[in-house]
């Protein structure tokens, strides 16, 4: 965490008893403090935006609108907050529809509670928030040819690669622009540069996709 104070969070799920169980165990997390929680995607959008938490657990499949459609939504605003999709839903390719959505985690409902507790407290500090088998599964899928096997082959430059191992790090544009002494815009271009040259969609790709490369190197 960057400082002692509770994150914030909200959570959108379309189920009541799950959703009770997942706020009791966070209730006893004095990490978090629960603002809200919304049984559908355009209450929670409301919520979003009215309370602009730290942090939002979203379920991918509800019933009047998709998660996806809602994190599209929230992530179109110039919000802090950090998306993590909590779901049934194991496929690659809702996975990576979701990152490429911009989500910042992506966990499954089926986690033992503790483990949950412990990835959520890692997505409130910022660290990238995936399952072990969930990082496999998108490092496997990223595995084409049409991407840079190495950073000296997508051409980065020195700050790109920089900003690259600090979003590897976990860290917010936010955190970056302080540790570099530049603006948040300049990393957002950065960013948008890098993930072009990289031929990657989202900066959890990006972030897998730098420890890989260090993984293999090593």
């Amino acid at each position: 965490m960057t400082d002692d104070s509770p994150q914030t969070l909200l959570m959108i799920d379309d189920h009541p008893l799950f959703r009770r169980g997942v706020l009791q165990l966070l209730a006893e997390a004095p990490e978090f403090r629960v603002v809200g929680e919304a049984s559908d995607g355009r209450e929670g959008i409301e919520l979003a935006r009215k309370l602009e938490p730290n942090l939002i657990l979203l379920d991918l499949n509800m019933k009047d609108m998709s998660g996806l459609d809602v994190l599209k939504v929230i992530k179109g605003w110039d919000l802090d907050s950090r998306v993590v999709m909590l779901t049934v839903a194991d496929e690659a390719g809702d996975l990576i529809a979701a990152l490429r959505a911009g989500a910042d985690g992506y966990l499954l409902k089926e986690m033992d509670p503790d483990d949950l507790v412990g990835k959520l407290k890692q997505a409130a500090a910022g660290e990238v928030t995936l399952t072990e088998r969930l990082t496999r599964l998108l490092a496997h899928s990223m595995r084409e040819d049409s991407r840079p096997r190495h950073p000296d082959e997508a051409g980065l430059t020195e700050q790109e690669r920089r900003i690259l191992d600090l979003i590897a790090q976990g860290m917010s544009n936010k955190l970056i622009a302080r540790e570099l002494a530049i603006s948040d815009g300049t990393v957002k271009v950065h960013v948008k540069h890098l993930l072009r040259k990289l031929n990657l969609h989202s900066r959890l790709e990006a972030a897998v996709w730098a420890v890989e490369k260090k993984k293999a190197a090593s």
